[in-house]
């Protein structure tokens, strides 16, 4: 299968607490993605805690080769038990998807996962087994392109009780709003934001209790690549060109002189478009075969600005309407966010004196400083990033 697996999560604190005590987890090996959704006894620091201790000791165990078995027995064995209730100290689902298609999920405690293929819920059957006097539920399937996974913490169906619901969203009214949301989003992103918002929503913005989404998308693997600079030697710009334009690929140049080059070698015209949608930034253009041609280090330095924020910051409604925006900047940060599993950039070295900052060393210019960073934020996201320089 030819597929990539994109996944996001989005949590609330409860109300007053400045941790979390649900803890998520993003891990590949070489043939498989895991999910693992961990939420701890309790709130605060005491929760944050034991849903960390989970989630990473799942994690290190199973890209170890552990079995369920043994991770189960491992933190029955580690965490503590709480004196006054007896009660696990932190539930926890673990999701993996192997690149050849199969899919293994397993359930302790936490609400049931919701699976959605061809916009139908789906159920898929599974074994409960005890380990450690604990009742586990497994899950063995195969994946197919386009299903999505929805992990959810108890917060999410306790959201609001007693106020705006009387008892909560259950599970099946959350499942059949994440079926109608999946229909028109794009990215696992964009359904975490859109999901997490409807709980916050139900909480009238003071969430009583941790509460996390986390969505694993399958999806076809998606290449991008990104030619910015022109060579340090003239006499590559042929092979620059020619490496760029090879592998099938959404392409796009960042940078006139770039687009100079890129038009020569190929016998084309850049085509650019006349409408000005950001005064800051200089619009867009195109070229038979690029799907999008832009200026370099000012629409660069955008499109980083927002992959950082997309990394680091809150995404809400307003990152995404900033993201759909139609200026140079917000359309490479949206194509690498939500259009991309491997990012192939191909960089020039020849030096701009423009982008010279006297107070750095000679050969640090401003685009190979923007370079670095974007696949730094690139590989944070998941993407795979290969970069070649000329």
């Amino acid at each position: 299968m030819n597929v990539s697996i994109d996944t996001s999560y989005k949590s609330l604190n409860k109300h007053h607490e400045e941790l979390c005590g649900d803890k998520v987890e993003l891990l590949k090996t070489a043939d498989s993605h895991i999910l693992i959704l961990s939420d701890g006894m309790g709130s605060g620091v005491k929760a944050n805690i034991l849903a960390t201790l989970t989630s990473k000791i799942l994690g290190t165990m199973f890209l170890n080769g552990a079995s369920i078995d043994e991770c189960v027995e491992t933190i029955v064995k580690t965490l503590p038990v709480c004196q006054e209730r007896q009660i696990a100290y932190s539930t926890f689902s673990i999701l993996q998807i192997f690149h050849n298609g199969e899919g293994y999920l397993v359930e302790f405690d936490n609400p049931s996962c919701v699976f959605i293929r061809e916009g139908q819920l789906l159920k898929i059957p599974y074994a409960e087994r005890t380990i450690e006097h604990k009742t586990v539920r497994e899950y063995r399937f195969k994946v197919q392109l386009n299903d999505c996974f929805i992990l959810l913490s108890d917060g999410v169906i306790h959201a609001g009780v007693g106020q705006v619901l009387n008892f909560g969203w259950t599970w099946e009214s959350m499942a059949e709003y994440a079926l109608k949301t999946v229909k028109s989003t794009l990215s696992a992103s964009r359904l975490a934001t859109t999901l997490i918002k409807a709980c916050k929503d139900l909480y009238n913005d003071i969430p009583g209790d941790d509460t996390t989404v986390a969505v694993a998308r399958v999806i076809e693997t998606k290449v991008i690549n990104l030619f910015t600079g022109p060579p340090a030697n003239k006499k590559d710009d042929a092979r620059l060109v020619r490496d760029f334009m090879e592998v099938p690929a959404k392409r796009i140049i960042c940078g006139g002189t770039s687009a100079n080059i890129a038009a020569r070698v190929l016998n084309t015209k850049i085509k650019t478009s006349l409408i000005y949608t950001d005064p800051s930034l200089p619009p867009v253009a195109t070229m038979d075969g690029i799907e999008l041609v832009t200026e370099g280090v000012l629409t660069l330095s955008r499109a980083l600005a927002l992959m950082k924020y997309y990394v680091e910051g809150e995404i809400n409604e307003v990152f995404f309407d900033e993201l759909d925006k139609e200026n140079g900047g917000s359309m490479i940060a949206k194509q690498i966010i939500e259009d991309c599993s491997i990012l192939n950039l191909f960089v020039g070295k020849a030096v701009n004196e423009a982008h010279q900052n006297p107070g750095l060393p000679f050969n640090l210019s401003i685009r190979m400083n923007l370079v670095e960073q974007i696949k730094e934020a690139a590989l944070k996201m998941g993407k795979e990033v290969h970069i070649k320089f000329y």
